[in-house]
């Protein structure tokens, strides 16, 4: 049996809860490994929704280990209130269900506000982030001035350490001319909220090393998408972290061999939050009728999503980039009733033809789509289970993407309803 880590291929919202939810029923242990309460994962199960942003998808399985890892910027207050979301649905949260990396940094109140300043100044150019505070806690990270949760352990030991915080942030809040941080009630909201954060916390490398001596399936769970990866994504208007399959190991404490097949995550067209580039976006009535009928709309924000066609170029790329092994497709049944669908299959930069995405974002901004045109069908893909119950044009156009990415569909999914799921190939069976 092979670990799984699943991953969007595109630029997030691709449908990954769904998925993960699904996968998580032939797993043991499902694991968080990157970014924050920014990503938004909806779930639908017996007709009730699960809307989960930091805990993993797996935590609504009964008997599954539900992990955070030390990849991830945890804000202690949305976890809680998370916690008690998913309980008021039946759903309950307890240190056997949930693990929270010790090592993982904290997102606190200062990084939420430095969020919004950048975000709203006049002075700067927004990046469409989510406000949450999850780049200013990247960068504390990496700054190596991060309060983390095994801070919360003994709250005796913080003062120094929010000294040490304080002179960078409030220098920044001095030079955007608001008001510089209250040490001392920051203490006390974290001693407040400490009690009820560290009994979630331990080593999760050392859970997970077990897990594997022990032989039990690992889902590795990632959150955005490979485009907002921030090396690999379409810079700056990316997230805070790597969201390729690489951090899986990284941002869970194990090694790369532990991961062994990687499914990527796409919908059988594009979407986008926020500001960036997006070639093949549509801004005219195709485009909105894709966003009705997929309710392409923000899971964490409420934001109305860009939507346009499917992008084979980006998705052959974060193929390669992401080292995917196969691809889950996702809400084929959106595009069900057009007469004509279409797919990018290259790019025209000041006419030249170019086969991947440029990393310039000045070239970015100015390449246009090149499209290979499909006839549609008119039959519905709805809760689809099995090939046969797919039109012979619906099955024409996901071996045609297949093609152009270099890689096989080894799910379909129909319908957000779990059981609407064509299995092609199992992942965990590598």
């Amino acid at each position: 049996m092979a670990n799984v880590a699943v991953i969007g291929a595109q630029w997030g919202d691709e449908g990954k809860g769904k998925i993960v939810d699904w996968l998580s029923a032939r797993a043991d242990v499902v694991v968080r490994f990157q970014g924050g309460h920014n990503a938004g994962h909806t779930l639908v199960i017996d007709g009730v929704t699960y809307k989960l942003s930091l805990l993993p998808s797996g935590v609504v399985r009964p008997g599954k280990l539900a992990i955070i890892g030390n990849g991830v910027v945890v804000d202690p207050w949305a976890l809680l209130d998370e916690i008690e979301r998913v309980k008021a649905l039946g759903v309950n949260v307890t240190p056997a269900s949930l693990m929270v990396a010790e090592n993982a940094p904290l997102i606190l109140p200062l990084h939420r506000e430095l969020d919004h300043y950048r975000e709203t100044s006049s002075t700067a150019t927004a990046l469409g982030t989510t406000r949450r505070g999850i780049g200013p806690a990247y960068e504390d990270k990496v700054g190596r001035r991060a309060i983390r949760v095994v801070d919360l352990k003994d709250v005796k030991t913080l003062g120094p350490k929010i000294d040490r915080l304080l002179v960078h942030h409030n220098a920044l809040r001095r030079g955007m001319g608001v008001a510089e941080v209250d040490g001392a009630q920051l203490m006390r909201e974290l001693a407040e909220i400490a009690p009820k954060i560290v009994p979630f916390a331990g080593p999760v490398w050392r859970r997970l090393e077990q897990a594997r001596s022990e032989g039990r399936r690992v889902l590795f769970e990632g959150a955005q998408g490979a485009l907002l990866d921030i090396d690999h994504g379409t810079y700056p208007y990316v997230t805070s972290s790597n969201t390729v399959a690489g951090q899986a190991a990284a941002g869970s404490g194990c090694g790369p061999n532990d991961i062994g097949f990687v499914l990527g995550i796409a919908k059988a067209y594009t979407t986008r939050v926020g500001e960036g580039p997006f070639p093949t976006e549509l801004k005219n009535e195709i485009g909105e009728r894709i966003g009705r009928t997929g309710a392409e709309f923000g899971t964490v924000t409420g934001r109305k999503r860009r939507c346009g066609w499917f992008d084979a170029v980006l998705v052959r790329q974060t193929v390669t980039t992401g080292g995917i092994s196969g691809i889950a497709l996702t809400k084929l049944d959106v595009l069900d009733g057009f007469e004509e669908v279409n797919v990018c299959v290259g790019y025209s930069l000041d006419g030249k033809q170019l086969d991947y995405l440029p990393v310039d974002a000045n070239e970015q901004a100015r390449i246009e789509p090149i499209y290979e045109t499909f006839e549609g069908w008119g039959a519905s893909t709805r809760g689809a289970r099995s090939w046969a119950d797919l039109p012979a044009t619906a099955i024409k156009y996901i071996r045609r993407i297949e093609e152009l990415i270099g890689a096989q569909v080894t799910l379909l999914s129909t319908s957000p309803e779990r059981e609407d799921t064509i299995l092609v190939r199992d992942p965990f069976l590598g």
